[in-house]
Parts: C-alpha cells; structure tokens; sequence
C-alpha cells in the first residue's frame, strides 16, 4: 500500500540537526514541558530515501542456552514475567513489555545432562539434555524447561523457531560424551551420521506438528573449536560438516518438511571467507558452495543460498569490524549467499582500545551501546537479515555484568548458587537496546538508504514495513551530548506522519515518546533510540 509520493517522504525526513559549540548553546524550545526533552544538541544531517532498498529482515533472535533448562523448570515464580521480557510485543501505557524477539534457538542438547558427573562438564548449568532415551527411543516429556520457553515464544507471538547442535547425542560419539577428545575432526561416530541427521529431523517433524514453525536446523557449532572441555561441542571439518548436512537434508525430506538446514555458525567471521587456522575447517564458504568442493552442498534441497557466522573476534574496533564485515558481505555477494549472524555477546578481543572504557570502569549501559556498534555494522556493512544475541540469560559472575546476557539471574544463595534454586532476575540494558531493534524491525521490513556522516559516536540505520506504511529508524548516540532532529521540510504535518521514539539510557528502558506534530525529535546522550513513522 502507498500511502504517499515517496519523493515527498524523502524530502520529509530530510534533517538538520541544530548545532552548538563552546560559544554558546541554542535555546530548547518549549515543547509541552516535555521532561525527556534535553538540555544540549549537536549539528548533523540525515537523509531517509525509501526508494533505495537492501536486505530484508528474517528475524532478532537469543538463545535457550543455558540457564533456560531450569529456569523454565523450577523458577516458577518467576518464569513467565522473564518470559514476557524476552517475547512480548505489547506496550502498555507507553513501556513495551519486552523486546519482541522473532526467533527463539533452541538447543538440542546431546545428553551430558542425564549423565551428571560422569559427563565430565564440570558446571551442570552446561549440561543439556536430549529427548533420546537410553533404549533409543524418544520422551518428549524430556527438556522441560526449554519446553516451557518455547511454548510461552508460540504464545507471546513469536514466529520462528531455529534448532541448533552444539554436539552429537552422547549415544552416537565416539568417546560417548557430549564433549570430544577427537581434536579438530567430529566426535560423530562414523556409522551413525545417519541416525543423527534422523534424530534431529525427528525433532523438528514432533515440534512442527506441535504447531511450532521450525524454519531451520542448525546441526554444527563452531567446527573451528575442538571443544575438549567446559560444554558440549565437536570440531568438524569441513567434510565431515558436509556429510552431515546431505544426511539431513535426505532426513528432512523423508519426514515432508520444509525446513532449511543453516550452515557455517562460524566461530568469526574470518573463517567464513578466508583459510584460518587449519584450511580444513577454514574458507567455508568455497567450501561449501564451489561446485567440484567435496564439501559442495550448493545442490541440496533444503540449503538455500544461506550462511551464519557469529561476530566474535573481529569487533574491537570501529574501522577493525568494518572491515572485517565488508569482506564477508563481499564473499556473500560473490557466492549468492544470504549471510546471518547467528551469535554475539561481549566475548571478543580485548577491546583495549580507547574506543572502549574497559571493562572495569564500565557500566552496563556502555556494554549495550558497543554492542548496537556490533549490531549496526553486522546490518549495514556486512548487510546479514538475522541477527541474534547468544545468551538470552544467565548468572554474572566474575565481574562479567551484562557482557554474556540480556537477563541477569541470581539464584538463591547469590551468583555461587544452585542455578535450580529460584532466586531473582533483572532486565539489564543489553535486553533493552537488542528490543531497539528486535521490537520494531519485524521479520519482513527492508533496510532502505540513511545516508550521514556517520562515525563510531554516533549511526543509524532505516527500515521500511512490508506495507510501505511504516519507517523505522534506530540511531545510537554514544557520545555525551544530545541531538535533536528538526524537521525542516515543507509540507510536513501530523496528518501525513506520526512519530514516536523510544529510547534505551542508563535511566530508560524503551521510554516512549509521543512527538507533538509541532515538535522536534531528540536522540539522548549515551542512549540507543528508535524512531517510528506511522505513514497515514
């Protein structure tokens, strides 16, 4: 539906931010008293053209791993509002609920959960557990908390469901533990690549005939890391990653389903399009998508064009993951690949430089705000349609604050407790400024072109809906003044467009705004704001 001339559009969300500098600061108007309004501005310029269109959206997604297992069984008190947060889109009186999350991951554990101690993961809150029983046959009663997770997503609205393995089942490994001691090839057991690929297909036909839309199996984990202790995991080589994916894929087809299989889940980018470490598990996307590879895939039916890697790494600095974004966004291009991250949290590389204040001296907020510069570059340079945080809660411990979860957990008897003892949780800003993006961007909106002169302080990116009614800009401001939007254009007036923000602060969880049709547009210091124009 068009609403209106999109030339208008483009003239209308035409910006001039007004300036100031040590000589002297402009007069705020008065606008309703309004107590969000700012007290300092600065001079930019931003440009929204609808007409000049780039990806579009599949999803924002977290993961189930792993505290959900037995948040989702024992936190009873407490488990539905944490739900709420992670899954609602409703906004009640001006404050969303949550942050809308459009894909949920769920784990398909390999089994070390039923095996305790004897799994040798040394932390149970890292033991997963499968549906699998020790006679072969499948309890879906099993996986209770992740059940419970999954079922309040279907609930709350979320659309896409996406199945991931860190390891083979336990039953099926060569060193019968969901951990490996197989170096860098799979722990997989030679003769039973076959029955994986059917377990997890089986998983995936049980759950869609629940009434949930598994949209893709993601059957490898960071093949790059052999994964001998701490969790469950596998190396893999590119080959062997291959093997698996035709076993599923045969899998797939025999239970009638049309769900996709999602290859890479590369431990950085890097290894996406170049040889790092060992060629053997390096390069994947050659690999994977050269007709002639022995690792070829290009021709199953339920690959499509797709690959993920996760932004871990190669994110320390502004101009460092700029690039590193650009080159995959270019390998992408080359192969005809859809490109999604499927994983990031604040594990990277030092981040010494002075574009981060450290982790001592940082708060959360500052957490959250390097983490929309990851976002932003993930969606703009490297241009990927999914992006999902990896953690979607757990306990901070080790003076670690928000850098691994959106939700941070405390059990009973404090960070040292037993994760299964419920105990309290709290939303922290990483949750709010992914609900920056996760909330508004909605699986079918299409980046359009935002053009600035954007550096590491201050960005943004825009998005149109489906419909053509609705733009959705995110701008974050890491700098310690604010800016205010003024709207210069001709014509412009509220019957045409509405315009609310909301705004993620140390001091704002997704604060809404209401914008008079005579007012100005604000972005805070040290904020992340999302502005949407309701075009009618």
């Amino acid at each position: 539906m068009k609403l209106f001339d999109y030339k208008f559009l483009t003239l209308a969300l035409s910006f001039a931010f007004v300036g100031c500098s040590d000589e002297g600061t402009p007069e705020v108007p008065d606008s309703g008293n309004d107590e969000d309004i700012p007290e300092v501005s600065v001079s930019k310029v931003v440009s929204i053209n609808p007409t000049e269109k780039y990806q579009t959206i599949k999803g924002f997604g977290a993961s189930d791993c792993w505290s959900p297992s037995f948040v989702g069984k024992t936190w009873t008190n407490s488990r539905a509002a944490i739900t709420e947060l992670l899954f609602s889109s409703e906004i009640v009186e001006g404050q969303p609920k949550g942050i809308g999350l459009s894909q949920w991951r769920v784990n398909l554990g390999a089994g070390s959960a039923e095996q305790g101690d004897a799994s040798g993961i040394e932390d149970k809150a890292r033991r997963a557990e499968s549906y699998m029983t020790e006679n072969g046959s499948y309890d879906w009663n099993k996986c209770e908390g992740q059940r419970y997770f999954m079922s309040r997503a279907k609930e709350l609205g979320v659309p896409n469901f996406i199945l991931f393995s860190n390891s083979p089942l336990v039953q099926y490994t060569k060193n019968g533990k969901g951990l490996s001691n197989s170096g860098m090839n799979s722990n997989l057991k030679d003769d039973c690549y076959d029955d994986y690929a059917k377990y997890m297909a089986d998983v995936a036909k049980h759950y869609t005939d629940e009434g949930y839309n598994i949209t893709h199996i993601s059957p490898v984990n960071e093949p790059q890391y052999n994964w001998d202790s701490g969790q469950e995991g596998s190396g893999w080589t590119n080959d062997q990653v291959a093997k698996l994916a035709r076993e599923l894929d045969a899998s797939l087809t025999a239970n009638g389903l049309s769900t996709d299989i999602l290859l890479g889940e590369a431990g950085d980018w890097e290894y996406l399009y170049k040889v790092k470490n060992e060629q053997e598990r390096s390069n994947v996307i050659s690999a994977f998508f050269t007709p002639g590879s022995s690792a070829y895939v290009g021709d199953l039916q339920h690959v499509n064009n797709l690959i993920c890697g996760h932004s871990y790494w190669t994110d320390g600095t502004w101009d460092g993951m700029r690039d590193v974004r650009l080159n995959v966004h270019n390998k992408a291009v080359e192969s005809n690949l859809e490109l999604w991250q499927s994983e990031w949290s604040m594990l990277g590389d030092g981040y010494s430089s002075s574009e981060f204040v450290g982790y001592d001296a940082a708060t959360e907020m500052d957490i959250a705000l390097y983490m929309s510069k990851v976002m932003h570059n993930d969606l703009t340079v490297a241009q990927v349609s999914s992006w999902s945080y990896w953690t979607s809660m757990d306990v901070s411990r080790w003076g670690h604050k928000n850098r691994f979860l959106l939700i941070s957990l405390v059990p009973k008897g404090g960070e040292s407790g037993d994760i299964a003892e419920e105990g309290s949780y709290r939303a922290t800003p990483t949750l709010w400024v992914l609900g920056n993006y996760s909330r508004f961007i909605r699986p079918g909106y299409t980046r359009i072109n935002l053009t600035m002169n954007e550096n590491m302080n201050f960005f943004g990116s825009a998005w149109i809906s489906p419909e053509g009614d609705k733009i959705v800009a995110v701008y974050s401001n890491l700098s310690d003044k604010a800016v205010k939007l003024v709207d210069e254009s001709e014509g412009w007036s509220s019957e045409s467009v509405s315009v609310k923000t909301y705004t993620s602060s140390l001091s704002k969880n997704l604060k809404e705004r209401v914008v008079p049709a005579d007012g100005d547009v604000y972005v805070d210091a040290n904020s992340v704001t999302t502005v949407v124009y309701q075009l009618n």
